[in-house]
């Protein structure tokens, strides 16, 4: 597999490569989808519909086809709470909020607009719903973030939050999925609408001031005296994203020494430095993505910054840069689990199949259940919300924890919570973070990792999620034998939707993205970069014999890919 970093990559973006933000607005209103193509019909990946108007896969028809199934999911399961709505910067996020509140008046749903129309981070959206849910037995609350994450400017995305605050399971978005194209199929008949300035005027509109009650409710999660006290220096890119005016409300109320790098928002992100593909993406994992604040970590003790709806973070410290996301987990782990004397000792670790085994080893010495789950944080929900896991997190650096006392925050990734715990650690240990981590390297084993991604078909994404362990024949990687082979996370024992290979020393796993065309192929050695390398080497082979067409049938030729 070629390595294939765009020779941009880490550059500004050139003025050429900037969306067209008014053609894209006007695709999204004028186009129609056709859902007898698979690419324009709705569809559920791990968090939410995803698409662009360019493409005609993110048009109004997929709005108001998905927020009608939502109104009809609501009625169903007897949900008739106020529903919080809230929108991240993305060029098509606006206008996907006016069509789905036209749905949602038009079917007597109160919704919860932000107040003066700010953007709203989806932490902050799954922390209202919690808010208002708390002690209460009727008139349940749920929530809807307009958001494709750290997805191109072109993208939108539309995602539905239950009452549990976090990310809808898959039972639900199937059925909110076959719904919406039953309503495209049917162009939309059956799908209620009122116009939009009659909808914003409607009694069942409201606003609500997210900013304030999230972050006034700050101190209850993190220990916001000791970073004051310790008089860091912090600085905060919020990349032109949902939490662009949060950070700072945050300095002001909390007092802290902390410089937003820019408060910048701009549709088609033109601020940003190219990804590893030479696109705009606002990944905060991304050491391509986030060159602009790595130029500037000298002038802070600790830097950080979210993507575009503010649920993923990136940390970047004096000595080590951006540290690789799984490094931040187990510094975080490592500390919260020291410094939170409330906890109670049954609170466990979450983590999904792609991190880092590191985590397996630390949580033994912690004395901490490990719950391993497939990817996606949905998997979370239930541990965070009942408090029987401290801490949960991604290899793709989504994370969300508990309260000070034990209880529950948010129940979806929280990118701005985890910025500041980097603040808390720093502050309280009085050491650079990334020295925290080379010491837990020093004691558990240094990890190499590496994650590789490549276009896939449709039809190569299927075979790849519906592989089984049977299928695996090889039984060695890397010069050592397998010990074994997952389909299913240990954790919970639900599919991961791909495969999972371990041996002694490293492992790799396998599966197709659930919102991109591309699959991926994760491992990590405790050898070595020359051992990585083999893993990866037998990986491809394993998984292009597990997953090749039948006999006769034509061959795709290899993809290139990229390595992370």
């Amino acid at each position: 597999m070629a390595s294939t970093i765009d020779p941009r990559a880490g550059q500004p973006a050139p003025a050429s490569m900037r969306i067209d933000v008014t053609a894209l607005v006007a695709a999204y209103h004028a186009d129609q989808p056709d859902p007898a193509v698979a690419a324009q019909r709705v569809a559920f990946g791990t968090s939410g519909h995803r698409g662009s108007a360019f493409d005609r896969s993110f048009n109004e028809w997929h709005v108001l086809a998905i927020t009608q199934a939502i109104c009809d999911h609501r009625k169903s399961q007897g949900i008739t709470g106020p529903l919080f709505l809230g929108i991240d910067t993305h060029a098509l996020s606006q206008p996907a909020c006016a069509s789905a509140l036209e749905v949602l008046a038009a079917n007597g749903v109160d919704v919860m607009l932000a107040a003066s129309d700010e953007y709203t981070p989806t932490p902050a959206v799954s922390h209202a719903i919690l808010a208002h849910n708390r002690e209460r037995d009727g008139r349940l609350a749920d929530g809807i973030i307009v958001t494709p994450s750290h997805n191109p400017p072109r993208d939108g995305g539309f995602k539905y939050n239950p009452p549990h605050g976090g990310p809808a399971g898959a039972a639900v978005t199937a059925r909110i999925e076959a719904a919406a194209n039953v309503f495209l199929e049917a162009r939309l008949h059956g799908v209620q609408r009122m116009p939009h300035a009659q909808a914003l005027q409607a009694a069942t509109t409201h606003r609500h001031d997210y900013l304030s009650a999230y972050v006034g409710d700050l101190a209850s999660v993190i220990d916001i005296d000791v970073i004051r006290n310790a008089r860091l220096r912090m600085g905060v890119d919020p990349l032109g994203g949902a939490g662009v005016h949060y950070w700072g409300a945050i300095a002001e109320r909390y007092r802290l020494d902390l410089t937003v790098i820019s408060d910048v928002v701009d549709p088609s992100f033109g601020f940003m430095t190219l990804d590893w593909d030479g696109k705009i993406r606002m990944d905060p994992s991304s050491k391509y993505a986030m060159r602009r604040l790595q130029n500037l970590k000298d002038r802070f003790d600790i830097a950080f910054a979210c993507d575009t709806d503010h649920d993923r973070h990136g940390i970047v410290t004096p000595s080590a840069g951006l540290l690789a996301p799984d490094h931040y987990l187990a510094v975080a782990i490592d500390f919260l689990f020291r410094y939170r004397p409330l906890w109670a000792p049954r609170v466990g670790v979450g983590k999904t199949v792609v991190s880092t085994r590191l985590i397996d080893r630390l949580a033994g010495r912690l004395g901490r259940t490990l719950q391993e789950v497939p990817v996606g944080f949905k998997w979370f929900v239930d541990g965070l919300r009942d408090g029987s896991l401290g801490f949960c997190g991604e290899e793709s650096a989504g994370a969300s924890f508990l309260r000070r006392d034990g209880t529950v925050w948010t129940t979806d990734k929280d990118g701005i919570t985890a910025a500041l715990l980097s603040a808390e650690i720093t502050a309280r240990r009085g050491h650079d973070l990334g020295a925290l981590y080379q010491d837990l390297a020093a004691e558990f084993g240094h990890p190499v990792s590496d994650r590789v991604e490549a276009p896939a078909t449709s039809e190569q994404k299927k075979r790849l999620a519906a592989l089984t362990a049977r299928q695996i024949t090889s039984g060695q990687l890397a010069g050592e034998g397998i010990e074994s082979i997952l389909d299913r996370a240990p954790g919970n024992g639900a599919p991961i939707g791909g495969i999972k290979v371990i041996a002694a020393s490293g492992w790799f796993a396998a599966r197709p993205s659930g919102t991109e065309d591309i699959y991926k192929i994760y491992a990590e050695s405790f050898k070595g970069v020359p051992h990585l390398k083999c893993i990866l080497r037998d990986a491809q082979a394993i998984v292009d014999a597990a997953i090749a067409p039948a006999s006769g049938s034509s061959t795709p030729s290899p993809p290139k890919a990229r390595h992370r």
